[in-house]
């Protein structure tokens, strides 16, 4: 994998996992990168996927900035880890189904879409693989790995392809966090 030197460089001593197949962004709604999801010990998610750095960056790219805010995030999660679901920051059931809508129909089709042009270009058809990355941008243009996904396999263009879509952006690049929430969860499994 293409990240394998890094890992390697780094001695890493932790298992590293490639999701090929993009499950994992699928299952937990994962539009742009990084994002991170709260999981506690029992195995149920207590925070959606979110924007989640780890320090504050703010970039100016033409006239726009991109703005992070990591320390935010950071505190949030510490705060969780020390105090588990008794934390400020694990959201109620009630907080937890405002913020996780189910998908809309183009939303899903999009997603459909997208897996099937993986299949087609891991299966060396472009044309068709082309065809469905372009259909899933068309339906859910909001997310950022369906785009990722296709410029990655032309990285002479995907700068470019990269900052018209951040031009034309009305709205930031990454969602204020909503990192309040209520401290009363349930015992609902997610």
């Amino acid at each position: 994998m293409a990240a394998g030197k890094w890992y390697d460089a780094a001695k890493a001593t932790y298992t590293s996992l490639i999701d090929v197949e993009h499950s994992v962004s699928s299952a937990y709604q994962f539009i742009n990168v990084p994002m991170g999801i709260w999981i506690d010990e029992r195995g149920r998610v207590v925070r959606p996927a979110e924007p989640a750095w780890t320090s504050n960056q703010s970039m100016k790219i033409g006239d726009k900035s991109i703005d992070t805010e990591g320390e935010l995030y950071v505190a949030a999660l510490r705060d969780w880890v020390k105090n588990g679901e008794s934390s400020a920051y694990a959201l109620s059931d009630e907080e937890f189904a405002r913020r996780v809508q189910p998908r809309t129909a183009a939303e899903m089709e999009a997603e459909a879409s997208f897996k099937l042009a993986v299949w087609f270009h891991e299966r060396g058809h472009r044309e068709l693989a082309a065809k469905y990355w372009q259909h899933a941008q068309q339906l859910n243009p909001d997310d950022w790995n369906y785009h990722r996904q296709e410029w990655s396999f032309t990285p002479q263009e995907a700068g470019k392809r990269w900052r018209e879509k951040f031009d034309k952006l009305d709205r930031p690049y990454y969602p204020k966090l909503e990192i309040g929430g209520g401290n009363k969860t349930g015992t609902e499994k997610r």
